[in-house]
Formats: structure tokens, C-alpha cells, sequence
């Protein structure tokens, strides 16, 4: 079965855009400006072919489409986030010692 196109990047501006429903704080967090996130989440959108968010002139709501799609990213990211914790604390690390004469040691 195919996978559709994922856009990782837009779905990061929308999660986070729409956890603190406003562009700017996303913006913040993400390390990027704010025009970056506004134009990511306008190409999800348009994408999807749905409005996420009502702009409003303090910040944003979610429309219904938004409100569907957020905790299944939230979710999602959270449990990337957590399996890529384990997989980091888990790393099999073994001491190798090796033995060698004293003259190849040196050379």
C-alpha cells in the first residue's frame, strides 16, 4: 500500500500553531519566523483543501478540521518523541580492550 505524501514540516507549524494558537509563539519554538510557519500551514491547507485555523485578529482558532487533525499529530509526535528517547538511552555500548606488545604499541 502506498503512503501518501507526509510534509513533515507543515504538520510540525500546524501542531505547534495550533497547540499555542498563535503563529508567532510556533514560531518561537520552532526556531524559525513567523511568516515560515504562517506560509508552512497555508501549504498543509492547501494540500488538505481545508482551512485549519480561523485567523482572527489576536491569534487563531481551530476549525473543525483543525480540531480533528491536532491530537492525532500531538499523539504521533509523541510517540516519534518517545521511541527516538529509548532508542537513544538504549544504545548498546561495550568496552573493547586490547592488548598489544609494548614496541607495537609505541610505533
Amino acid at each position: 500500500m502506498a503512503r501518501s505524501y507526509l510534509p513533515l514540516k507543515a504538520l510540525r507549524a500546524f501542531e505547534a500553531s495550533a497547540r499555542h494558537l498563535s503563529f508567532t509563539r510556533a514560531a518561537e519554538e520552532l526556531h524559525v519566523t513567523q511568516a515560515a510557519v504562517s506560509h508552512q500551514v497555508k501549504l498543509l491547507e492547501g494540500q488538505l483543501k481545508v482551512s485549519l485555523f480561523k485567523r482572527l485578529p489576536r491569534g487563531l482558532m481551530l476549525t473543525q478540521e483543525g480540531e480533528l487533525l491536532l491530537p492525532v499529530l500531538k499523539s504521533s509526535f509523541d510517540q516519534m518523541s518517545h521511541t527516538l528517547d529509548r532508542l537513544g538511552e538504549s544504545s548498546y555500548r561495550e568496552v573493547l580492550n586490547v592488548g598489544v606488545v609494548g614496541t607495537f604499541a609505541v610505533g
